[in-house]
């Protein structure tokens, strides 16, 4: 099991960052804007990447919305707590349209082989700065029956899903990137309120992976939620009963700053029970953690090949371009929203 995934700094990778891409503990690549100025040059990106290392998982935050790394050359995804309203509170055509705007998604990333995209959020729509339109909506049935509809998109056009951010990001108004988010309430609250859809699209068996917040639940555990064993070991693992792969979300973000350093962090992140760690927009800091960090032998294992695509979806998806030009009709339905 490989157990980082790291960031590149442009739109072509360099000698050194094709080099480090070999170390025996990298095992994924996540893109970002910066990487991206068009179709022809993402390609030529990712033959880059798969010449040193065939068998990577390459991955990318494309929800929708404006969290969606690639625009020129790929179609607007909207946000996601656009399509209820769109629909105008019609749930069965609101599901119709998550399904084929997560086949959407999945497809025109697949055909340009990146394996996944961090999708779909999971969180309410509540006081957080940083998820609001990200979320479907603000009521737990409606995430669950939406996002279940878009990872079912997702499904048939050969994409694992994976839902962020454990146990709910959207109750807590600071934004995590920049600061160090603190969620006061009872374990009763967020049981039985953010972490609804979580435990349901687990028991459904539709999600493949998991992205843990970077908030903190004093009432729970002092640590925040991906650097806590009581949050991915009992909660997660235990008692949710989820056996895909768990993701650190990026260890750069000032949210995972109260944990220490770099290496102190990416430590913290594995011993708690992340499978795979994250760590993007710091390339000193990604080389403290595979120079510096003594990897445990004993991690949980979960397989990254898990989330690579299903090769014969994928291939039956990409011959279907009916379905992808009518997909992108219901996309162009928001344009104007």
């Amino acid at each position: 099991m490989s157990y980082l995934m790291l960031d590149l700094l442009s739109t072509q990778a360099t000698p050194a960052e094709l080099s480090q891409l070999q170390h025996p503990m990298v095992g994924g690549v996540i893109l970002f804007s910066r990487n991206y100025r068009d179709r022809t040059q993402l390609t030529a990106l990712i033959k880059q990447i798969r010449g040193v290392r065939p068998e990577i998982l390459i991955a990318v935050d494309h929800e929708g919305g404006r969290v969606q790394r690639f625009k020129e050359g790929f179609t607007h995804i909207p946000a996601m707590g656009d399509i209820l309203p769109r629909a105008k509170g019609d749930m069965a055509l609101a599901r119709r349209w998550a399904v084929e705007l997560g086949y959407l998604m999945a497809i025109e990333l697949l055909a340009c082989d990146i394996d996944l995209s961090f999708a779909p959020v999971l969180d309410l729509n509540g006081i957080s700065r940083v998820i609001g339109k990200r979320a479907f909506s603000s009521e737990p049935e409606a995430v669950i029956e939406l996002a279940g509809s878009f990872i079912d998109g997702m499904h048939q056009a050969g994409m694992a899903a994976v839902g962020k951010h454990f146990p709910g990001h959207g109750s807590v108004e600071a934004d995590s990137h920049v600061a160090e988010p603190v969620d006061n309430r009872t374990w009763q609250q967020i049981a039985e309120f953010d972490m609804l859809p979580f435990k349901a699209l687990i028991e459904q068996k539709k999600l493949h992976g998991v992205m843990p917040a970077h908030v903190i639940y004093p009432s729970i555990d002092p640590n925040p939620a991906g650097f806590s064993k009581h949050w991915l070991k009992k909660v997660l693992r235990t008692e949710l009963a989820f056996d895909g792969v768990i993701f650190s979300d990026d260890l750069g973000m000032k949210g995972a700053g109260v944990v220490g350093g770099y290496k102190a962090r990416a430590q913290a992140a594995l011993e708690a029970g992340c499978n795979m760690i994250l760590v993007c927009n710091d390339a000193a800091g990604a080389t403290e953690v595979l120079n510096e960090l003594t990897w445990p032998s004993t991690l949980p294992s979960r397989p990254a090949n898990l989330l690579k695509p299903d090769v014969s979806r994928v291939c039956r998806a990409l011959e279907d371009n009916s379905r992808w030009e009518k997909a992108k009709e219901i996309a162009a339905k928001f344009s104007n929203n």
